[in-house]
């Protein structure tokens, strides 16, 4: 069985290992594929403490530590084997005792955890191995730890308590009534932890040893002890390893904080949050991304810088002539032009940029000159349209020449007085009808020249987008992809 994962209301990010190994995975992918964007200075610094923060999520962040400590008598050994419902000494090995730091876990086994902890492998127990008890798989996670007197006369005592404080995600204080005031424990402990307090718990240990009456009097006093420490907001439950007086209520408390993200989880958070706030001047403070009207306006510009705007014009005037001029021809965009239109996509596309991922983009895209060239050739190999359509042309000559015929026609008939009757129905008849054949056949004229106007400039400007597309903007997006992952690896807000 392994540790419940933390629950975090909707919407909140759950900090368990899964979710912090991504984020570590993620610095690590944004370093190694931006290795000239991020300078030296704090990648390799931010290397080095990613392989800690990495070395402690290889320990488990989804257990959470919770440690008994307190003074010679106090019944924190007695307190332990009453919380988890088992005498130590039942599976083979010595009774528990303050030398050492003992153990009880809850679902799997957290060896390496206990390793990093230093409790010995005899000082350890795991709940699930000795009992089929279902009724604590809500505890999965909690890992239980009775702590060596922090008033021992042994040093060596003493600094593991020192070393296990820090490290416990919740700090249980186990007093008995005769030392609860002891200065060895406000004054070496208590009154240095006031910025933990949500992470402290007081027990006070043998009420059952008191006279009726004289619990609250004990408790009132430990409030104001602990209050003249700091700790105003930490919570006092009077118990009894013999009579089990709020041993269900301690359960419950560690069962609340079973649910919550461990230390280690919120420590590993920190850590990884610090690492990315100081590799954060190498990334932009807004999304940087190419822009389709960009590239819209780069093609317009390579347009009329090989002159295929000319050459529309002139497809549009010629073709609609009686007798077409020679249409105009494109010619080799100069370098200067396509390096200008280049400066000022690239200046546009990098706003905001660091100066690394600037010149990134710049190494990327086409150089001016192969940007001219490519250019050239994509305008170059398109096609201009022949000078005249034979149909539209037959049609305007043979209704213009139908038409002077019919004038003619008409003329000689009123010249020799035919104006009266059917004389002039026929020539009348031959100039309407080739006047109309000659109207529409212009009309085709104009239309037709318009068309392959029009169909000229698309065809440019597509092979035209091709090369700002081939040329800039997709070598741009796959720097700009590399920063946007950065971004987001370093948790960048704006979108």
């Amino acid at each position: 069985m392994t540790a419940n994962p933390t629950v975090a209301p909707a919407g909140e990010t759950v900090l368990d290992a899964a979710h912090l190994q991504a984020r570590l995975d993620g610095l690590r992918a944004a370093l190694d594929n931006c290795p000239t964007e991020i300078p030296a200075s704090l990648s390799l610094p931010a290397r080095d403490q990613l392989d800690e923060v990495a070395e402690r999520l290889a320990l488990g962040v989804d257990h959470t530590v919770v440690a008994l400590f307190g003074g010679t008598g106090s019944g924190k050994s007695s307190l332990f084997n009453a919380l988890t419902s088992l005498q130590f000494a039942d599976v083979g090995a010595r009774r528990p005792t303050t030398a050492h730091a003992t153990a009880c876990t809850w679902g799997d086994d957290a060896a390496a955890l206990l390793d990093f902890l230093e409790v010995a492998d005899e000082r350890r127990i795991r709940r699930e191995s000795l009992l089929d008890a279902t009724d604590q798989d809500a505890f999965a996670g909690l890992v239980l730890l009775d702590v060596p007197d922090y008033d021992s006369v042994n040093t060596e005592h003493a600094l593991q308590v020192d070393r296990l404080v820090p490290l416990a995600d919740l700090l249980v204080w186990v007093v008995d009534p005769q030392k609860y005031a002891d200065a060895a424990l406000h004054e070496g402990y208590l009154r240095g932890l006031g910025a933990r307090q949500q992470d402290m718990l007081v027990l006070v240990n043998q009420v059952d040893t008191l006279p009726a009456g004289g619990v609250d009097t004990l408790l009132a006093d430990v409030r104001s002890l602990l209050a003249a420490d700091g700790l105003h907001d930490v919570q006092v439950l009077p118990v009894s390893a013999v009579r089990g007086d709020n041993l269900g209520a301690v359960r419950e408390l560690f069962l609340e904080r079973v649910s919550r993200e461990s230390n280690a989880a919120r420590t590993a958070s920190a850590r990884l949050d610090a690492i990315a706030m100081r590799l954060r001047p190498a990334a932009a403070a807004q999304p940087v991304t190419t822009r389709p009207e960009l590239a819209d306006a780069a093609v317009t510009a390579l347009v009329h810088a090989c002159g295929a705007q000319a050459v529309e014009d002139s497809v549009r005037t010629g073709l609609a002539r009686t007798f077409p001029r020679a249409m105009a021809r494109p010619a080799p965009p100069a370098r200067d032009a396509v390096a200008s239109i280049q400066t000022t996509w690239l200046r546009r596309t990098t706003a905001g940029l660091p100066g690394a991922w600037l010149h990134s983009v710049e190494n990327a895209v086409a150089t001016p000159e192969a940007l001219a060239a490519r250019t050239a050739e994509a305008v170059g190999s398109v096609q201009l349209p022949r000078h005249r359509a034979p149909l539209i042309e037959l049609a305007w000559w043979g209704g213009t020449l139908t038409a002077l015929i019919g004038a003619v026609w008409t003329a000689v008939s009123l010249m020799q007085g035919s104006a009266a009757g059917a004389g002039l129905i026929a020539p009348v008849t031959l100039l309407i009808i080739g006047l109309i054949v000659a109207m529409v056949a212009l009309s085709a004229r104009h239309s037709r020249a318009r068309r392959e106007a029009d169909d000229y400039a698309r065809t440019v400007r597509a092979r035209l987008a091709s090369v700002v597309e081939r040329d800039l903007t997709r070598p741009a997006d796959g720097v700009l992809a590399r920063h946007r992952a950065l971004r987001e690896a370093l948790q960048v807000p704006g979108r």
